[in-house]
């Protein structure tokens, strides 16, 4: 039920409401405004009254409890308090927090905003907005929120922190860089500071002075497991026995769970490093079985997608729709599964003169989500569109696009390996994109990604059955893509890629419709950013031996190979699949 300012509705009748929807942050706005009518504080004029709160003990009881994360103890006490005083910003911030945590991003975002509009002086509101926004790609809003904090608090070090994470995300990295040396002057002991730091030295190519800033997070926090694992993933870093010492000592200690994942993840690096695969991949399970139990991922979720869309998107439908959507060419879709190559295709890519590269990011997700993905009648919203609104979500595409494109190319990449879940949308609203899906040995890949620890999402890499059922559902939707649009998809396989690279390169090249150009093989040259932790290996000639890695860990897969089953047996062909 949809509730507005100006509701006339009574305060029992919005009271109840909100008893049943505690996360409507309209129904909040009318409680207050009916509440600031009845008590007659004020002429009615249309706008809010604030109290501001103070430190009841009631508040700091929530407080406390969001942050234990007993998110039941402090739902109980926020929904109480803002029956009474809908209009608390600091109590629906709080609220904003707990539906964040119960990942109700959308309603989160909504109390956040009505925060602002009460407190626009609450600077922890509008941070908590700011990183939701950084976390959907949507680095620019996230900017001018900032920035508004900023302006109100200069010496705000956690917003003036996020923005400058921020401005290396929309690429603007010497700004960011400044921001960063500006905040280490005066906060020269703050280690998620030298790690921000470090992230973007890495991101820009400067992989020494980055390991450095790496590392000296490490010495000012040598319990940090974040700090530890950001040291791992620079990849290049090699870890001594005298580094195991200090996070096995840690681990040890009693610590949050997600420290303790973080160093889990190191020290399976470690030891790697010191040859030791039996503890390496101990400590890689016990760092994804921690992680795996905070997760809700259902496979057969994604494998009834997959079968559905198998079923509806035939080539008779895609034949009824041919000529909507945008006509635009300019887009190349790399998808695939994580830690296949594909930021090696992408860097081969935009080693060419007429490709802009740019990162992986989530719009065609968003698009889908618009559009209904996650409710039972997502396809037959998809197959009723018009033509009209196929060519509006490619041209809605673009435009979020252009924020994104700092170069006067023809094309560009958008290297989100998830979309092989939306190669039919694409097919559908930008008909003339390329799609290149990216595949690698499955043990190889799944290997990979056990062994990472991604900042957020990827929740499949988790459990190496989760990830096998998720790469065979993979291979079965794109083989449903080749047959319905042959030729549609060009596909690179890892090991032809090692094995063949300049035949391999000029075929892509040869699907993209440019030119072949010395530069794409030599794609460690180009001075690039490169946001993912493939980052450092594709700023070197290709290493056949990484394709090898995987075989010490081999004795130790056998769930990753159950789940996979004839998709294993076949690679690189592909299996006969059954009618869904």
């Amino acid at each position: 039920m949809a509730v507005t300012e100006n509701s006339t509705g009574s305060i029992s009748r919005l009271r109840e409401l909100l008893r049943g929807d505690p996360l409507n942050a309209d129904a909040y706005r009318a409680l207050a405004s009916a509440l600031d009518e009845e008590r007659q504080k004020e002429a009615r004029t249309g706008a809010i009254t604030v109290p501001i709160s103070e430190p009841h003990p009631d508040l700091l009881r929530a407080s406390a409890a969001l942050q234990q994360g007993d998110l039941e103890t402090a739902e109980i006490i926020l929904r109480r308090w803002l029956l009474e005083r809908p209009g608390d910003a600091v109590a629906l911030w709080m609220m904003a927090r707990l539906a964040i945590a119960l990942a109700y991003e959308k309603e989160g975002e909504a109390l956040l905003r009505l925060a602002i509009e009460l407190r626009p002086d609450l600077g922890a509101a509008g941070v908590d907005l700011a990183r939701g926004l950084e976390q959907r790609g949507q680095a620019a809003q996230a900017l001018e929120i900032l920035n508004d904090v900023i302006a109100r608090e200069p010496g705000h070090l956690l917003a003036k922190s996020l923005k400058a994470s921020n401005l290396s995300r929309v690429g603007r990295f010497e700004e960011s860089l400044g921001l960063y040396e500006e905040l280490l002057r005066d906060h020269a002991n703050e280690a998620a500071l030298w790690t921000g730091y470090g992230h973007v030295l890495k991101t820009m190519g400067r992989s020494a002075d980055g390991a450095k800033a790496m590392r000296r997070a490490v010495e000012i926090a040598p319990r940090d497991g974040e700090a530890w694992w950001n040291v791992a993933n620079l990849k290049t870093a090699k870890f001594t026995r005298a580094d195991v010492d200090v996070m096995l000592e840690a681990l040890r200690e009693d610590s949050p769970e997600a420290n303790r994942v973080s160093l889990h993840f190191a020290l399976g690096k470690a030891f790697e490093d010191l040859g030791d695969s039996e503890s390496a991949f101990s400590h890689y399970a016990q760092g994804n079985e921690l992680r795996r139990r905070t997760l809700d991922h259902e496979p057969d979720e994604v494998t009834e997608e997959v079968s559905v869309s198998r079923r509806f998107f035939t080539k008779k439908f895609f034949d009824e729709r041919a000529g909507g959507g945008s006509q635009s060419t300019d887009p190349i879709f790399v998808v695939g599964m994580t830690r296949a190559g594909s930021t090696l295709v992408e860097q081969i890519l935009a080693s060419h003169s007429m490709i802009e590269g740019t990162k992986e990011l989530a719009y065609i997700g968003l698009i889908a989500r618009e559009i209904g993905r996650r409710t039972e009648n997502y396809h037959a919203r998809l197959g009723a569109l018009s033509t009209d609104q196929l060519q509006a979500f490619g041209e809605q595409y673009l435009e979020l696009m252009k924020g994104h494109r700092h170069q006067s190319k023809p094309f560009f990449i958008d290297k989100m390996p998830n979309n092989w879940l939306h190669v039919p949308l694409i097919q559908l609203i930008l008909p003339d994109a390329k799609i290149i899906d990216v595949r690698r040995h499955p043990l190889a890949c799944g290997v990979s990604n056990f062994r990472q620890h991604f900042a957020r999402g990827q929740q499949i890499t988790y459990d190496l059955n989760w990830f096998g059922r998720f790469y065979a559902d993979y291979v079965r939707l794109m083989a449903h893509v080749d047959d319905v649009l042959p030729g549609r998809v060009h596909r690179i396989f890892h090991e032809r890629l090692v094995s063949d690279t300049e035949g391999e390169v000029r075929r892509l090249l040869d699907y993209v419709g440019v030119p072949f150009e010395d530069s794409c093989l030599r794609f460690y040259e180009t001075s690039r950013a490169i946001y993912t932790p493939s980052s450092e290996q594709v700023r070197r000639p290709i290493d056949a031996a990484k394709n090898e890695e995987w075989r010490a860990f081999d004795r130790w897969l056998g769930p990753l190979k159950d789940a996979l089953g004839p998709v294993l047996d076949s690679y690189p062909h592909v299996p006969e699949f059954t009618e869904d």
